[in-house]
């Protein structure tokens, strides 16, 4: 039963309460002084305080009330409390408003309105312990990851990201290959790097080559080397990517930028651990982890007869798709602060701009308008046109607030830990807006 604790120093005004409370099934503990109310918050479990502002006959100036919820507020900080008072100034309750109180609601009350409020808080308080222990319980299996594997200094906060991690760290003890797809800018080499470092190659070379930085006639022999004389300009032997990462792990990234021959030899070295330089007729043998990157549809390439099927489901024992950066909003924040490198401050509308931001190029245009920031910026906080931004690729999102769902609503709650402001920066919406979402389909602030 969830207990409300009423400090008043009239005794009739816990008699109303506790009849009225008691019709929605809560306890009530009453103090008439302070000192009384403190001593029951250290002794009892309470859900919500209700509390007078003047305690002491022929007082009006609401000090004693203000100095009780200061104490209550430094005590227990995430404690819900509702001032209940006929005589204090205005100014005086929008200034403890401000300073973390619930709701202030005047004598005589509305019983409705205080029974609104106090439902509407006591259920926010349920959502927001709820939400207290599924943060704690990121936050132990994100202990537990850094313990047991090297995540390589990668930066995230976000639940996706940290599945995506996760999942990557288990198959890095599986000697299988594996295909990691995503957007160009979302971090496919990092999550190859946290393979690489937990896998039993990890004391190994870590050899990358871009498939598509290369025109296709160089491919082969970067990949499988070439003998002197191989190809015009070859005037001496050189050993390829393979021969380099012979003990390690190979990351071909772009592979479906990779011509047909060499697709076909790339199978003949998965299946075999052989291949030969290009002319030469000695095979040679490599021991290669290979992870192959890609941000193309593969799938499609093999309907149009450009990528091979047999190497497509060779390559892909196991896929770990890395989302795009607006796929994983929680990790939007931690990264610019990662990138500021402490130099500078994010200011409130920087902070709400890089959440509405799009991110069509995920990290890498993330890392870039931070370092332009940094070089424009001269005061000590970043202002979201110091960021350059284009105002024309907002996040996108429904037209019109009403169209923002449930789901949306909440898990955008959940990654902002239940600030309304960077929840509402999030969805697109005013604060407002936001509050009128809450309000129609019964979610608690």
């Amino acid at each position: 039963m969830r207990t409300i604790l009423v400090i008043d120093d009239n005794h009739a005004v816990h008699v109303a309460l506790d009849v009225l409370f008691s019709l929605a099934d809560l306890r009530v503990l009453s103090a008439e002084s302070p000192d009384e109310g403190l001593d029951l918050l250290d002794r009892e479990v309470i859900d919500l305080v209700i509390q007078d502002m003047n305690f002491t006959a022929d007082t009006t100036s609401g000090e004693e009330g203000i100095a009780l919820f200061r104490t209550i507020r430094d005590r227990f900080p995430d404690l819900p409390i509702i001032l209940l008072t006929a005589w204090t100034r205005l100014e005086s309750a929008v200034a403890l408003v401000k300073a973390g109180a619930a709701d202030y609601l005047g004598k005589p009350w509305d019983d409705h309105k205080l029974m609104t409020a106090v439902t509407n808080l006591l259920e926010l308080g349920e959502a927001n312990r709820a939400l207290a222990e599924h943060r704690a319980e990121e936050r132990r299996r994100r202990r537990e990851l850094e313990r047991d594997y090297d995540l390589r200094g990668v930066i995230f906060d976000d639940p996706a990201s940290e599945r995506l991690i996760s999942l990557a760290c288990h198959v890095a003890r599986a000697n299988v290959p594996v295909l990691i797809s995503g957007p160009n800018g979302a971090g496919k080499e990092r999550i190859a790097e946290i393979i690489q470092a937990n896998s039993s190659v990890r004391t190994g070379p870590f050899v990358t080559l871009n498939c598509g930085a290369l025109p296709s006639e160089l491919i082969e022999a970067e990949l499988f080397g070439a003998d002197a004389g191989a190809y015009t300009g070859a005037n001496k032997s050189r050993e390829g990517k393979f021969e380099a990462a012979d003990g390690g792990t190979l990351l071909l990234d772009e592979i479906g930028n990779l011509p047909p021959a060499g697709q076909m030899k790339l199978l003949r070295v998965l299946e075999t651990g052989r291949f030969q330089r290009l002319g030469s007729n000695r095979e040679r043998q490599v021991d290669v982890r290979v992870i192959a990157a890609t941000n193309a549809d593969l799938p499609a390439m093999i309907r149009d007869g450009t990528f091979r099927e047999d190497l497509y489901y060779r390559l892909n024992v196991i896929e770990l798709r890395v989302p795009p950066l607006s796929e994983r909003r929680g990790d939007i924040l931690p990264l610019a602060e990662h990138f500021l490198e402490g130099k500078r401050q994010l200011g409130e509308a920087a902070r709400s701009a890089l959440l509405r931001h799009a991110w069509p190029g995920n990290v890498r245009e993330m890392k870039n308008a931070i370092q332009r920031a940094l070089l424009l910026g001269q005061s000590e906080r970043i202002e979201p046109e110091q960021l350059g931004l284009p105002t024309a690729a907002p996040l996108p999102r429904p037209q019109g607030d009403d169209e923002v769902g449930r789901d949306a609503i909440e898990a955008a709650m959940r990654r902002a830990g239940g600030v309304l402001s960077q929840a509402a920066a999030e969805l697109g919406l005013s604060r407002q807006a936001l509050y009128r979402r809450l309000e129609k389909l019964g979610i608690p602030r």
